[in-house]
This record gives C-alpha cells, structure tokens and sequence, in this order.
C-alpha cells in the first residue's frame, strides 16, 4: 500500500521514536493553541483569562468527541495495514472522514445556538459571561476543522506517517502564534481576536492536509474523503473510537463540574487556575499520549500480524520512558509550580494560586503516565471498553470527592486534592487490569 510503514519488522525502539516524537509534537501543537491564546489574553488580566478558559473546556470537550474518528482511524486503518487489506483499510479511512464531518456539524450548531445557557452554567459576572458567548459562537463556526484534521491524524499515524500531521499542524500553530498578538492587541479585538486567529488557523490547517493528499501524496494509493455510509465499516469504527470520545467527553463534562465548584469556593481567580492550570499540566499528558498513541499504531499492526513478542517488548519499552518523563514533571511542579504558570498568567494572584495546583496534581503525574500508556496499549488491540470504564469511574468521583475534600476544610485546594488522588487510583486500576488481561490477550 502506497505510502505506508510496515511496523511489524525493523528495530522497535527506533520505530517507536520515529512515530512518538512526531505525534508528541503534534499534540504539543495543538495544546499551544490554547495555550497561545491565554498567553497572550493573559495579558488583558485574569478575568479575560477566564472567559476564554471557560469556552476552553469546552473545546476540549470538542477534540474528545473527534477522538471518535482519530482513534477510529488509527485502530481500524492500522489493522487493516498490519493485514495487508489495502481495500479495508481506504474504506475505513473515508468513513472516517464522513463520520467526523457529519457529527461536528450537528455539535457546532448546537453549541452555537445554545451558547448563552451553555456558558450561564458557570454562573460568571455578566461581563465575563458576555466574552465568553461571543468567544464560543466563533470557534464552534470551526469544530468541523478540528474533527477533520483529527481524523486525517489518525489515518496518518495509522500509516506509520506521523511526521505529515506535525509539519501540517506546526505550519497551523506558527499562523496562530502570528495572528493571535494581531488581532488581540493590534486591532483591539480582545477575546475574540484570539477565537478568529485559531479559526483562521485550523482552517488552514485542513486545507493543507487536503492539498497533501490529492497533489503530493497517494497514502493508500488514494481514497476518496467522503462516502455514502456502509453499516460494517461504521459500526467496527463506533465499536473501537466511541468509548475512547466517550470517556474523553465524560472527563472534559467532568471537569465543567469542577470548573463551575473552583468558581464557586475561587471566583474567576479559581476557574482561571483549573483552566489555565489544566493548559499546562497538558504538557505532561501530550507527551505521555505521543508514547501511548504511537505504542496502539505499532501495536495495531503487530497484533493483527499475530507479532506479539514484538508487542511486548513495544510496551516495556514505552512503559520505561513514561516512568522517567512522569518523575521530571513530579519534580518541576511540585517545587515550580508558581514559576511555571507565571509564564502564562504574570497577576501575582493568579500564578500564587496556580503553584498551589500545579504542587498538587504534580504528586500524580507519574500515576497519570502509567494510566495514558496502559491506554495505548489496550487500545492497539482492539480494546477500548477497559480505558472507558477505569476512566468514567473515577472522574466521576471526582465531583462528590472535591465538594467532600472543600466541606472539611481545604476550600479550593479540596478540588485540586480531588483531581489529583483520582489520577493516581486510574493510573494503578489500568495497569493491575491489563496484568489480569495479559495471558488472554497476548
């Protein structure tokens, strides 16, 4: 099949950081839009911060309703390729594509119609509350952007092809990081100067991805991006991508609970240290999901070429580089927390209280690791029901545990404690469930 990368031969390590790296830095890329436009929002002060930080897990909500269709992808197309079934594997690429259009469509209307009640739930001051609808009526105009170039990712990655999504996403990140100080500052648009620098971004972005596959590339000897629908395609790409976007969605539904508790026990100071605090500790998580998607494509094809030595060895390795990131990252915000997100936020309220945060979901950051690798694993072998339960289950408790932990006296720390014990428990359960898993799968 044109264009692809047979992982199921060759030194796997090296395969495994030529596919990480690249990934990683895409996911960096698109954590920096976000963290681009706080950045520079910042500037304006901590109420600006939080109108947007309020739309943001939002967004966020958005790109784990699109996992649908990347993980889709990855699983599906990087099976379909470890089968050598190129006919399959062009197949599920376009229903995949047709699916993420169809599906950030319906979402965007919706969030764009109901954007006043939406964002009322935070219950905000009338002037944040303000900036905040017109921030999310602009970029949810551009969620379809982000579903497909989530999906053109995955089938990329699937295809051992990781580079492409970087160099694409990094040419988006760079427009952003131009237009976001141009449209915020130099025009006086504020807010939403940042909300049109990143659709103008994204958009770009899809459009590259296009021209990349129709006149430089033919990744599996060419496919067409939208098809009429077949049940056996549609119903094996919900079966693998919809409990990941579910427990994705769940989370990001999750942390708008906690978002609206942090503003009631902190004001727009608590909500903008959960929002801006949760942009940085993303760089942890980027970096352990760049190991962790490229652990489920190598994956993917080596089990469905029956390579299983080839997958144990992939997962020991991955596990290993994990561990030591997970400890460098316990270290850095447990004694700088406050240096790091006074990088973001420079009010001296806002980066006091953002240390305090950062100190404690630190003490979880290797526990996080553990959990996002045991992910990738479970998930290159087609099974993604484990992740979704262990992730549910204890993001749900985070709710009836942050307003337990703040009514017996810890107030707004209450919620970071909260955040931070239910990172640890997923971390242990994912990986005492694979062990359990281990004989039958491998």
């Amino acid at each position: 099949m044109q264009g692809t990368k047979n992982l199921t031969k060759g030194p796997i390590t090296r395969q495994l950081f030529d596919l990480a790296l690249p990934i990683m830095g895409t996911s960096f890329i698109q954590m920096a839009y976000s963290l681009t436009d706080m950045a520079w929002v910042g500037r304006l002060g901590s109420e600006a911060v939080a109108s947007i930080g309020a739309v943001g897990i939002l967004t966020w909500m958005t790109t784990s309703i699109s996992l649908l269709n990347k993980v889709g992808s990855e699983v599906s197309v990087g099976q379909s390729i470890g089968a050598q079934n190129a006919d399959d594997a062009r197949n599920f690429a376009s229903h995949n594509l047709t699916i993420a259009l169809i599906i950030s469509v319906c979402w965007g209307l919706i969030l764009f119609l109901f954007a006043n009640p939406v964002i009322g739930f935070y219950k905000l001051d009338a002037p944040i509350a303000a900036r905040s609808v017109e921030y999310l009526r602009i970029v949810s105009t551009a969620f379809p952007f982000i579903f497909l170039a989530s999906a053109f990712t995955g089938i990329h990655n699937a295809a051992g092809r990781s580079k492409v999504p970087f160099y694409i996403s990094g040419a988006g990140l760079l427009l952003n990081m131009i237009l976001d100080p141009l449209f915020i500052l130099g025009f006086g648009w504020g807010t939403a100067g940042a909300a049109w620098a990143t659709w103008i971004s994204e958009a770009t972005v899809v459009a590259v991805f296009v021209f990349q596959l129709k006149k430089r590339s033919r990744l599996l000897d060419g496919f067409p991006f939208f098809v009429k629908l077949k049940g056996f395609y549609t119903k094996r790409i919900f079966q693998l991508g919809l409990p990941v976007a579910m427990l994705n969605t769940f989370f990001a539904i999750i942390n708008l609970f906690m978002a609206r508790t942090a503003s009631t026990y902190g004001g727009h100071i608590g909500l903008m240290t959960l929002t801006a605090g949760g942009q940085i500790e993303a760089i942890a998580w980027n970096t352990s999901q760049g190991f962790s998607t490229a652990l489920s494509a190598f994956v993917a094809q080596n089990y469905a070429a029956k390579c299983k030595e080839r997958v144990i060895s992939a997962y020991h390795t991955i596990l290993k580089m994990t561990t030591v990131f997970g400890i460098f990252c316990t270290l850095l915000f447990v004694f700088y927390g406050s240096e790091v997100f006074s990088l973001i936020v420079p009010e001296q309220a806002a980066y006091e209280a953002g240390g305090i945060f950062l100190r404690i979901d630190g003490y979880s950051m290797l526990f996080m690791m553990l959990e996002i690798t045991m992910q990738g694993l479970f998930y290159g072998t087609g099974r993604t029901v484990p992740p979704a339960i262990i992730s549910i289950t204890f993001n749900t408790l985070r709710v009836p545990m942050a307003i337990g932990l703040t009514a017996l006296g810890l107030g707004i720390a209450g919620v970071w404690w909260a955040i931070s014990i239910s990172s640890m428990l997923k971390g242990v359960i994912a990986f005492i469930w694979f062990r359990i898993l281990q004989k039958r799968i491998l």
